[in-house]
């Protein structure tokens, strides 16, 4: 073999479909204006973090130490209050939804709380329809109510409530924001649709028109047609990449504490996955419709279900699990994951890397496979 008449028809093929990919708006759609729009509707529109929930206080007692509860309710950011003394009306908001929860105070709360032998209860009433935010409201209220005590503990004995003194501290997401978490996730995504529709798309409409066709006449190998492929859309997706990453530091202030090459070798890792999969898709299908439609659910679905973006895996079940881990997303998701918010942690990213060039090794040997040089 020729290695010089390899490279240089390997260089005509790259040539050939990078012309085809500044031709053709489409590409460039996929590349830019797709990551562009999920950054913005999923960065700004999904969130874990839930503030100005509406909660109504029914304030039974209105003696001060219940006024002072009640506005450490208020300096709360995570509540919007409503105010009242009858349990009626906030239930009928409750039933209507106009509100999330319903705190009552009642009567002898201030009573019983001077009285160190008694418990000074309060009550809490939730929407159950919604498990998440009336879990969260729990947790929330349970938050404030210990916080409150504490802080009358000091102002009044001026020693700290109870024998135990809890100092809570939070790594690597100290602020708790959601946005930490989830951008890096959707970088995922993003990289995952734009590597898969950006070359089962292009492919299969080559197969719609006939030009694969004449390709196949031609003298290049089934590696040089997936090498030429690849490569140009390769570029495409990482410049695409580097863009959103850029777009998410300065556009949502997420930390990124690790090293530009690590994030380069699991992101080629990663695209690669991606490419090959779209490949696969296109030669398979041959149909532009199809080939959209099977890289919607094989790239975006599993990114984001099965990769640990949104969902605990620990918490799926064993087949599901079992199933994520030929997920090239699961891997990625936790080394990005961790380099933005951690930093560099090497032994985690060379397991994921190798174990996502593994699966696009098993992906490329497929593609190669069902790429025959035959036109039946």
């Amino acid at each position: 073999m020729n290695i010089f008449a390899v490279l240089r028809r390997l260089k005509g093929l790259i040539y050939k479909e990078t012309l085809q990919i500044f031709r053709d708006p489409s590409s460039l759609l996929i590349a830019f204006f797709l990551p562009a729009m999920f950054l913005v509707l999923y960065g700004y529109g999904l969130s874990l973090d839930i503030k100005d929930i509406k909660l109504g206080i029914v304030m039974e007692d209105t003696a001060p130490v219940a006024q002072s509860l009640v506005r450490s309710f208020m300096n709360s950011k995570y509540y919007d209050i409503h105010i009242g003394h009858s349990r009626k009306v906030f239930k009928d908001q409750l039933v209507a939804g106009k509100i999330k929860g319903i705190l009552v105070i009642p009567q002898d709360f201030s009573k019983k709380l001077k009285n160190s032998k008694s418990i000074a209860p309060i009550q809490l009433i939730t929407d159950g329809s919604d498990p998440n935010t009336a879990s969260l409201i729990q947790n929330y209220t349970q938050g404030v109510w210990q916080n409150w005590l504490v802080q009358k503990s000091y102002i009044q004995q001026n020693q700290p409530y109870g024998l135990v003194n809890m100092i809570p501290r939070v790594w690597f997401n100290s602020e708790l924001k959601s946005a930490n978490s989830l951008i890096p996730g959707i970088i995922a995504i993003v990289m995952a649709l734009v590597g898969t529709l950006l070359t089962s798309l292009v492919v299969a409409r080559e197969w719609e028109r006939g030009t694969m066709e004449s390709m196949m006449a031609t003298p290049v190998s089934i590696v040089e047609i997936i090498l030429g492929k690849i490569i140009p859309y390769f570029i495409l997706g990482m410049t695409s990449m580097v863009i959103t990453v850029i777009a998410g530091i300065l556009m949502f202030e997420v930390p990124f504490r690790g090293s530009v090459i690590w994030l380069l070798i699991m992101s080629s890792a990663f695209m690669f996955i991606s490419l090959f999969l779209g490949l696969l898709i296109s030669t398979v299908t041959k149909s532009q419709f199809l080939a959209s439609m099977v890289s919607i659910v094989s790239a975006f679905l599993p990114t984001f279900m099965l990769s640990g973006f949104i969902f605990e895996i620990t918490s799926m079940p064993k087949i599901i699990q079992f199933i994520t881990a030929v997920i090239p997303a699961k891997y990625f998701i936790s080394g990005i994951q961790t380099l933005f918010l951690a930093g560099d942690v090497p032994e985690l990213f060379i397991a994921n890397t190798f174990k996502m060039l593994l699966l696009g090794v098993i992906v490329f040997l497929i593609v190669a496979k069902k790429t025959v040089k035959r036109l039946d």
